[in-house]
């Protein structure tokens, strides 16, 4: 039961990382069809992003009324829903409109399953649950190219994926009495805890300190791979074509990465995953930070980067039920979540003001001064949660 119920949460989350990489594969094409600026790209992300970090806040009343397995199959439907569409929008604006309840539906999808499988799987399984998202993100760009090179209108992209969203959602419905017999094991101890508001939450010894990691790595993970051909061609000197080919390796070693840690990530406490991953990143910023002529040791920073960033979401997200309880887990992490995109939406536009002003050369300290936050923030944690729970 448990292995066939984890085939179907990892194949959710290959839909879910290939809805979130629909819309910046297909932007080349749709943008001057709906003639409207490049950057405004931008607002269709953070509009977006702003309905995942609703979304997310909101998981855990959503869980206790109504069980995962539901919440995830009508969460997979909203999505497969605005995606077929936005297929037959004629106007920027509506694909605006439908891009909130894109993030409604994707960050309800990435919070209820991230808790269970913190809950029911080992840490291995939320490692390579993530992976699986990655997986997601780079097909969906390999199937939207060869379906334009082929001749298809950008418009059949999304139908594509929207076939893939329905042919999961029926999955889900099917599996439905899977979903209820695992979430049993702890349904007792979730019964006892009422929903925990964001103040309250904040107010936990550690989540604080847990809430600002999840924004400072996903402002790294995000500034990194956003900015990285932008810093290869206008500071290294690199050939455009070259850049976008590190740039696109900085996502596969974060795959990769995840793919790996996930057959030591039982072995390894969390701390010490969490350690090793920020260590790897130092060494990758140095590398992209030192000015040595060859171009080999930046463009290799940047997958060392990816493989660093790899273990620190996943480790984080399944130690939390460990470290606050399972009863509180759910409304922890949602918070996680939304703190994740709050830095993923704000930051690397941040920084693309700060490089317009200074310039592109800052990128490698930018990276620096948000890793310096996240170890500053995940040494608190951990002397938080070892005298709490000595774990």
């Amino acid at each position: 039961m448990y292995t066939l119920l984890l085939a179907i949460i990892y194949l959710t989350f290959i839909g879910l990382g290939a809805s979130d990489a629909l819309f910046g594969s297909l932007w080349p094409t749709i943008q001057p069809e709906m003639a409207v600026p490049i950057s405004y790209a931008g607002i269709v992300s953070m509009l977006a992003a702003g309905g995942t970090i609703v979304s997310s806040l909101m998981s855990a009343r959503l869980v206790k009324r109504f069980g995962a397995g539901k919440v995830t199959a009508v969460s997979v439907f909203i999505s497969a829903t605005v995606l077929i569409s936005i297929s037959f929008a004629g106007s920027f604006w509506i694909i605006c409109l439908l891009a909130l309840p894109l993030g409604l539906a994707g960050g309800s999808v990435d919070a209820t399953i991230n808790n269970h499988v913190a809950l029911h799987y080992t840490s291995k399984h939320m490692s390579w649950l993530h992976c699986f998202w990655g997986l997601g993100a780079v097909i969906s760009p390999a199937i939207m190219g060869y379906a334009l090179t082929a001749g298809a209108s950008w418009n059949s992209g999304y139908r594509i994926i929207f076939g893939l969203q329905i042919t999961i959602m029926i999955i889900l419905l099917l599996s439905q009495p899977l979903w209820k017999k695992q979430d049993s094991i702890v349904e007792e101890e979730q019964k006892q805890t009422s929903i925990i508001k964001l103040p309250q939450l904040i107010r936990i010894p550690g989540v604080k300190y847990l809430l600002l990691t999840f924004f400072a790595y996903c402002s790294v993970e995000v500034t990194a791979g956003l900015w990285a051909s932008t810093f290869l061609v206008q500071q290294r000197g690199i050939a455009t074509e070259t850049a976008a080919g590190y740039a696109a390796l900085f996502f596969i070693g974060v795959t990769v990465g995840r793919f790996i840690s996930g057959f030591i990530a039982n072995k390894i406490s969390t701390k010490n995953m969490v350690r090793s991953g920020i260590a790897i990143i130092f060494i990758g910023i140095l590398a992209v930070l030192l000015p040595i002529s060859a171009n080999w040791l930046a463009l290799g920073g940047l997958i060392v980067i990816g493989l660093g960033c790899a273990p620190i979401f996943p480790a984080l997200v399944h130690s939390t039920p460990i470290y606050f309880g399972k009863a509180h887990s759910q409304s922890i992490i949602g918070a996680q979540i939304a703190s994740a995109y709050t830095g993923s939406t704000f930051m690397p536009p941040l920084f693309g003001f700060i490089a317009a002003q200074v310039g592109i050369g800052l990128y490698p300290f930018y990276l620096l001064t948000m890793a310096l936050l996240m170890l500053f923030m995940t040494e608190r944690l951990t002397r938080v949660v070892t005298k709490k729970n000595k774990v």
